[in-house]
């Protein structure tokens, strides 16, 4: 696949709402030799989950050259505040789901009713030897955080991270991936540092602009200088306050309407768009 239709394919699966197909194909183009065969397994869901999953579907499954194996899912959650508000469960359902199919790892969408946002996640099993109390040697078994190792995508998610993350991979002419290079793509080392490096730039924009701005303008540099304000607090300020609504934002807090009786309706059902609603003035 050339980078233009890979730039095409990574838009339409991570900035769309969650879609089957769309996911079904993006997973066909990451791996070369993976083993398609869509299979409802929703009658396998362990009791303890099944208060917040409804449906499981495996897609497939795949090997790399070391015989890792990842199988990927999709899986529809009761509740869309699961999705953000009970990673542990997430991925403790594909720890157990794992440990029933003896895969190393798996790559998961976690979807809901409302499926304009949802999650993608990596969860891998790791077998480390360690001493018991008794001095006896066994395997452990430890799980990649599932924040640490987690994308949430959607109509209202900035897809950047995700689809930059996933460009070589799917471009690449032999794409055979280890499950190493699978990790690496959801490494929140790189993620960190592409955020600072994007966090910087328009800093220094805002910072430019407002310098420009004070220039110019007499009044608003005598309001900046009766305040003891400089144009690099002022910057730093204004972004900290945007980051923090922005966050506000993504829990559904912000925006929240009424209902027919008049009634504020549940807690956290705020449009996550809310700020571009607001720019374009669509919300009074």
């Amino acid at each position: 696949m050339n980078r233009n239709d890979a730039v095409r394919l990574l838009e339409e699966t991570f900035r769309s709402e969650f879609d089957m197909n769309k996911y079904i194909r993006f997973i066909k183009e990451l791996f070369n030799d993976f083993t398609y065969h869509v299979q409802d397994k929703t009658r396998y869901i362990a009791r303890q989950y099944e208060e917040f999953i409804s449906e499981v579907h495996k897609i497939g499954k795949y090997e790399d050259r070391n015989g890792k194996t990842i199988e990927v899912l999709a899986v529809k959650l009761k509740r869309t505040s699961s999705r953000d508000r009970a990673r542990t469960m997430q991925r403790n359902f594909v720890a157990n789901w794992l440990g029933k199919t003896g895969t190393d790892a798996a790559l998961v969408a976690f979807y809901g009713d409302e499926p304009e946002d949802w999650r993608f996640s990596f969860v891998k099993m790791e077998y480390n030897l360690v001493k018991d109390e008794s001095g006896k040697v066994r395997i452990a078994t430890e799980l990649t955080p599932a924040k640490r190792y987690s994308f949430l995508v959607g109509v209202n998610e900035p897809n950047h991270t995700c689809s930059s993350q996933f460009l070589n991979l799917v471009i690449e002419e032999k794409k055979n991936p280890l499950i190493s290079d699978i990790e690496q793509a959801f490494s929140i080392e790189k993620v960190t540092k592409e955020f600072f490096e994007r966090y910087r730039e328009l800093f220094l924009n805002l910072k430019e602009a407002l310098d420009d701005v004070v220039q110019r303008d007499e009044n608003i540099r005598m309001e900046f200088e009766n305040k003891g304000i400089s144009t690099v607090d002022f910057a730093k300020k204004l972004l900290g306050q945007i980051v923090f609504i922005y966050f506000l934002q993504k829990k559904g807090w912000l925006g929240v309407g009424k209902d027919e009786n008049g009634r504020f309706k549940e807690w956290g059902t705020g449009p996550k768009n809310f700020l571009r609603k607001l720019f374009e003035k669509k919300i009074v």
